[in-house]
């Protein structure tokens, strides 16, 4: 049975346009672009497709997504353009050791993710508290919910966007034990999330599965670790774009690629710098750009799509 993925790659062609002038290293007169997270290869063909000049090595944590993107790859893949390889994407540089042209990060859960229910991701399908990206690992999230304090699951809840009602889903959770399913967990939530004006939009446990998803399997320091390391691995006129859907991803990106736009440095923003701060990078996008209305009215998952790109300066490899 073909694994080709039916997830429609978000904002595609702002991508490959970005991605249209990635420098060639000069010892093969090739680009090559790491997709950290290639999924079921959208964007990877696309780029492949438009960019004659690129070769790719494509990364992702779930073998699943490994299947579907060597079946969309395939003809590049037999071409020699394409390589693939079953690894977190903070193994960049281990993965990848040479100089790169460019990296894209597409962060966040897949269609083909949400849509089986024995992964456990969406709350809308019955199936185990698991959400592990990566099968191989041990930790699953019916384990943090069944295991953790109370108090440290308010604040996971509370950073992930869940600050009115953390604390009571927390202690809800806590007096349910055990939970083991998805819907399980889905109905304590909804039970403590009280009725009324103040209630979100959508299903009150949105948040406490982002939140979850993203514990489960370490989100935020193995992005942290990633975007460090692709940065450093550019040359000059590489670029590294990120797609983030959620605001916690989005504002560590954005501190990331600030950080990287000044050296970290500490003066004054009125006065010169005089800290020594050496800059690795320039920022490409004024904010973050977003996907059209015509994208969201053809794939409405793509409405949170927050697309942020830099571009590596001279003489900072």
């Amino acid at each position: 049975m073909s694994r080709v993925s039916k997830h429609q790659p978000v904002m595609v062609d702002e991508v490959v346009s970005l991605l249209a002038a990635t420098p060639v290293l000069p010892e093969t007169g090739r680009a090559v672009l790491v997709d950290a997270t290639v999924g079921g290869g959208g964007h990877s063909a696309a780029l492949l497709t438009a960019h004659p000049h690129l070769d790719l090595v494509g990364l992702d944590r779930d073998a699943d997504a490994m299947e579907r993107s060597s079946e969309t790859l395939a003809r590049f893949i037999d071409s020699g353009r394409a390589r693939l390889q079953h690894a977190r994407f903070d193994r960049i540089r281990e993965v990848a050791p040479g100089p790169l042209s460019a990296v894209l990060f597409d962060l966040g859960v897949s269609s083909e993710q949400l849509d089986t229910p024995e992964r456990g991701f969406s709350l809308r399908s019955e199936g185990p508290l698991d959400m592990r990206m990566d099968r191989g690992q041990l930790l699953t999230a019916a384990d943090i919910v069944n295991q953790a304090e109370a108090d440290d699951l308010a604040d996971m809840f509370r950073d992930s966007g869940e600050s009115r009602a953390a604390d009571r889903i927390a202690r809800a959770i806590v007096n349910a034990r055990p939970l083991r399913t998805t819907s399980e967990l889905a109905d304590v939530v909804a039970r403590a999330v009280p009725q009324g004006r103040g209630r979100r939009r959508g299903h009150p446990a949105t948040r406490v599965f982002q939140a979850l998803r993203i514990a489960t399997n370490d989100e935020m320091d193995v992005l942290r670790t990633a975007i460090t390391e692709a940065i450093d691995a550019l040359v000059p006129g590489g670029r590294c774009v990120v797609l983030s859907y959620h605001s916690g991803e989005d504002r560590l990106v954005k501190r990331l690629f600030l950080e990287a736009s000044t050296g970290g440095c500490t003066c004054p923003p009125t006065l010169p710098c005089v800290c020594g701060a050496v800059p690795k990078v320039r920022l490409l996008t004024r904010g973050a750009r977003m996907p059209s209305a015509a994208e969201v009215d053809r794939n409405p998952r793509a409405s949170a799509a927050r697309l942020r790109v830099v571009e590596k300066l001279p003489d900072t490899t």
